[in-house]
């Protein structure tokens, strides 16, 4: 989709110095990508600590550690 938008000069210059981004385009749809990725990890921080009856880090330990030990069979 293409939109016209005012962009402060400076701020795209730190975005495309930051992101590596050789266009404008590229600053512009990177910053775009990276926010949303973030407001989804925020989403699903939120969620966590809902989950009732979830395994606990120990239970998850052993877990892994006896898939580890069926993958060497």
């Amino acid at each position: 989709m293409k939109t016209t938008i005012d962009i402060p000069e400076n701020e795209l210059k730190q975005t495309m110095k930051f992101t590596g981004a050789k266009t404008k385009k590229a600053a512009v749809v990177f910053a775009i990508k990276e926010f949303n990725k973030k407001q989804r990890l925020a989403n699903l921080a939120k969620m966590l600590g809902t989950f009732e009856d979830f395994m606990t880090q120990d239970e998850l330990k052993i877990m892994r550690e006896e898939e580890k030990w069926d993958k060497t069979k």
